[in-house]
């Protein structure tokens, strides 16, 4: 996940509950990816920040550094290494067929794409065979880029003998969240996001501008919860009450700020231990930090191990 600050509540549905809940089955690497966030902003002024305050809000949503490893691309050299070794197995052409590149220029309105924007599966491909991933979560815009790694492990063990699996791509079933404008996914940089971290009072402020369905102007009129975006967060945050708030919204007996007023209210009731902690860490700065070198020190020893091998089937450093 590229360190952009705090999170919300697409990152939560779409990737944090599903990488804690594989905590137990599972040995999770968790990738603050500090490289790939110069893909669409080269201004580092504030990605230290921004890591923390990442890294806090996946600590408060219940990722467990005894069980996971959390550590900075930056402070792993051996991406850059196998990127390298990487970007020489694949064309230009594949990559331009990426669509999840297409959806990010279109969406962050990119006139000059950067070689390093157009490489980055390539590096997202290191990531993962740097560790030998062998299962990857992902949401459904993410799949292209581990077919690319796909690829590259293939031509790699083709080529130079078997060192890569050719991982899978495990969908999260919640994938995407519409944002607040009800147009797009959930996104800071579209300033149409809850916070994870966001207080009662913020989460009902920002609902009250939530899109809704615009042929319900008055209360009594019939609307259409499948068009809704509140009724969307409702499936999510308040399932439990789906059927009865989808029936209020079509029969005209539940009005849009009623509506808004119970959504907010259950998403403010399944990130409140989420709050609660954050704010514990954020007295534990120090701690959080220790968290994020140990994970380092583990990362590059693993990866070092991966690079030795590779190194030695493409017979590089190897002395006679």
């Amino acid at each position: 996940m590229r360190p952009t600050g705090k999170l919300h509540l697409g990152h939560l549905v779409g990737a944090l509950e599903n990488w804690v809940s594989l905590q137990t089955n599972y040995k999770n690497f968790h990738l603050i990816a500090d490289y790939h966030a110069l893909t669409t902003n080269t201004d580092t002024s504030e990605l230290e920040q921004n890591t923390l305050e990442m890294v806090i809000d996946w600590l408060a949503a219940g990722i467990d550094p005894n069980k996971s490893i959390l550590f900075r691309h930056s402070q792993v050299k051996q991406h850059a290494e196998l990127h390298l070794i990487f970007s020489m197995l694949i064309s230009t052409s594949r990559l331009e067929r990426n669509p999840t590149l297409k959806e990010q220029i279109r969406d962050l309105s990119i006139d000059n794409l950067s070689y390093g924007h157009l490489g980055y599966p390539v590096l997202q491909s290191a990531d993962i065979l740097l560790y030998k991933g062998e299962v990857v979560p992902v949401g459904e815009d993410q799949v292209p880029h581990v077919e690319i790694t796909r690829d590259i492990a293939k031509k790699f063990n083709n080529t130079y003998g078997k060192v890569f699996p050719e991982p899978e791509s495990l969908i999260t079933k919640f994938a995407r969240l519409p944002g607040l404008d009800g147009k797009q996914k959930m996104s800071k940089s579209v300033n149409n996001t809850i916070l994870i971290s966001d207080k009662t009072d913020d989460v009902l402020s920002k609902i009250k501008l939530a899109v809704t369905d615009p042929l319900k102007v008055r209360k009594n009129d019939p609307g259409r919860p499948d068009v809704c975006t509140v009724f969307t967060y409702h499936t999510k945050f308040n399932s439990k009450y789906e059927n009865e708030i989808r029936n209020g919204c079509e029969t005209g007996t539940l009005g849009c700020v009623e509506c808004k007023l119970k959504c907010a209210s259950s998403i403010s009731q399944t990130i409140a231990p989420i709050v609660e902690k954050r704010s514990s860490l954020e007295n534990k700065i120090k701690d959080v930090w220790n968290i994020i070198n140990d994970g380092e020190s583990q990362a590059r020893k693993i990866a070092e191990e991966t690079m030795i091998e590779v190194r030695s089937k493409m017979k590089l450093g190897v002395l006679n």
